[in-house]
């Protein structure tokens, strides 16, 4: 259930097969929506996956984008191997693992933004770390060896040498010399994963990727994509996300993010990139908690819910994904969705 915790207009749900009720005030009034969108959501994820656990159309075969359809099942609280969806969970993994190279690099067909495949690699890392302690013995084995591997590959690929003032980040290809806050964002979110997961990540590694976020960031309280100056909303809520993730709540740099999110949150559900705009603005919004988690929810809500075709998408596999990522973000049931109780106090 959806309840009020200690007073306090905070979101929380506790582990039931499927959610229930927003409580929060100004949310409220989308509960039975909501829940009724994702669940016909997830059951057109199902109806068009097929055997090997790919989908069709161009980017069906993405590691990153099958990665970011597992993990709205996860996010909406199904686990693998259990209940309607369990085996469409376990049919995303065992296509992400068939799709890992001998290196430990994992990229397979379109990523969600091209032939970019770091993308693609931090996903589905993050897909797999985000199902630790929920698989069959055998499939938890294959994991933990796997993502493994794979987090080798995003630490290897940071610590290349790097043009001055790329240094902490990530960029398309695993021996790329340069950066960008985007695919650094996957990073940060599959790496912090491993952490919660008991995965050993050195400090050092997290503290040079936080550096690099702050060096994005513009004096108006913005995030840019390769320098300050590049700044928009879609990755100002990037920015918040990590920073908020590592520590940084009530910061000064968070504060002024969150001035700037706030003068131009509409903007997140337009534009080129809507998809993962959407998705770090809910995620921002629910860090921050407040008038701005209520503001960013509500306007997601209404854009989103009358746009959902009858079929249960919001078009392609990966905008339905993404939609249900961002819708599911109160629901907490990911590790990854987690925040700091105090935020409304």
């Amino acid at each position: 259930m959806w309840r009020l915790l200690a007073g306090l207009a905070i979101c929380q749900m506790v582990t039931v097969p499927l959610p229930a009720q927003v409580i929060c005030p100004v949310l409220s009034p989308y509960a039975e929506r909501v829940e009724l969108a994702v669940a016909r959501g997830l059951d057109h994820l199902v109806s068009i996956q097929q055997e090997d656990g790919t989908f069709p159309g161009n980017r069906g075969s993405a590691t990153g984008v099958v990665s970011l359809a597992g993990m709205a099942f996860l996010a909406a609280g199904h686990t693998p191997g259990h209940g309607p969806y369990g085996e469409a969970i376990n049919r995303c993994l065992d296509y992400i693992l068939s799709q890992q190279n001998d290196s430990g690099y994992i990229y397979a067909g379109r990523s969600n933004t091209g032939d970019r495949g770091m993308y693609s690699h931090h996903i589905s890392t993050l897909f797999m770390t985000e199902l630790s302690g929920m698989l069959d013995p055998r499939r938890e084995e294959r994991v933990r060896e796997a993502a493994g591997r794979a987090i080798r590959v995003i630490v290897a690929s940071q610590e290349v040498s790097k043009r001055s003032g790329h240094e902490g980040g990530w960029r398309y290809g695993p021996s790329a010399n340069d950066s960008d806050l985007s695919v650094s964002g996957w990073a940060v979110m599959a790496l912090r994963s491993a952490r919660l997961n008991g995965a050993r990540v050195p400090d050092r590694n997290i503290r040079r990727a936080v550096d690099y976020v702050l060096r994005m960031q513009h004096d108006n309280g913005g995030f840019g994509y390769q320098n300050p100056g590049q700044h928009r909303v879609s990755l100002t809520g990037l920015g918040i996300l990590v920073l908020e993730l590592s520590g940084y709540h009530g910061a000064d740099e968070v504060a002024r993010g969150k001035r700037y999110l706030n003068q131009h949150y509409r903007g997140i559900v337009s534009g080129n990139h809507w998809q993962f705009a959407t998705y770090y603005g809910m995620q921002a919004g629910f860090q921050l908690g407040g008038d701005t988690w209520e503001r960013i929810g509500a306007h997601v809500y209404e854009h989103f819910l009358p746009r959902q075709r009858d079929d249960g998408s919001w078009g392609d596999l990966y905008n339905t994904s993404m939609v249900l990522l961002s819708l599911t973000v109160p629901y907490r049931q990911l590790p990854i969705y987690q925040r700091d109780e105090t935020v409304d106090e």
